[in-house]
């Protein structure tokens, strides 16, 4: 038994980060369906020869293979499974604060096939997408809820009512949907109604919506955050488009 939770072989994942280690090697997070977040040793993986140089790639999915009881695994095998277009531009920022998102708020070995399906699908939707802010939505409404994050948007959480359309709201971490009246006006964040509406069935055509969203995640994923920062929002910011 010790020996099977010592190696695992053949797992879907994605490259999230990597770094050198010593003259040769990598050092690489990976992100996979069933043992979470890993950190692996890629022996050699810098040498001109290396079979895992030109495998090691971000934003494509891999079957890795490695073993190892102590936190820093050794990797043996990686192979492409081909599929995703390339992340350009925008995207390309988009794809680098998903995996942003997974290293500074995911624990390691903490496996979640829901949010591991939500990212792949972020991935796929990338590249094409006319609406990256929606993609990013729903990734981190996944992420959040993963988390333990319960996010309620269709009812106001005091009173229990449907969210009217028509109404104002302020959204307080760890509560949810609050009347305007009945916190005070520095809680939480500002929201129309129909923005929570919308959130709820995970729509993004209304311009309101949009915006309100973005301020809300973030909110939100600040106060997980604690006083990390997260570098790829700051390059979003300054593009001034999500």
């Amino acid at each position: 038994m010790a020996v099977e939770r010592a190696r695992r072989d053949g797992q879907p994942g994605y490259l999230l980060h990597t770094y050198p280690y010593r003259e040769t090697s990598l050092v690489a997070e990976v992100y996979t369906r069933d043992s979470g977040r890993v950190a692996v040793i890629a022996r050699g993986a810098r040498r001109p020869r290396s079979a895992l140089r030109g495998v090691l790639m971000a934003f494509q999915p891999l079957l890795l293979s490695w073993a190892g009881k102590a936190e820093l695994k050794t990797l043996h095998k990686a192979e492409w499974q081909g599929g995703y277009l390339p992340l350009r531009g925008l995207g390309l920022i988009c794809g680098f604060y998903l995996n942003e998102l997974l290293l500074k708020l995911l624990p390691r070995e903490d496996p979640h096939e829901r949010l591991f399906e939500a990212y792949a699908t972020a991935l796929a939707q990338l590249p094409l997408a006319q609406d990256h802010a929606a993609v990013l939505r729903r990734f981190e409404r996944v992420l959040l809820q993963e988390l333990g994050y319960g996010l309620v948007f269709d009812r106001e959480v005091i009173s229990g009512a449907p969210i009217a359309a028509n109404g104002i709201y302020r959204y307080v971490p760890e509560r949810g949907p609050v009347s305007a009246g009945e916190v005070d006006a520095q809680s939480g964040v500002e929201l129309a109604g129909q923005t929570l509406i919308d959130m709820a069935v995970d729509q993004y055509a209304d311009p309101r919506t949009v915006q309100q969203s973005k301020t809300l995640m973030r909110a939100l994923i600040n106060h997980c955050l604690g006083n990390q920062t997260l570098h790829t929002r700051q390059l979003l910011r300054d593009l001034q488009q999500l």
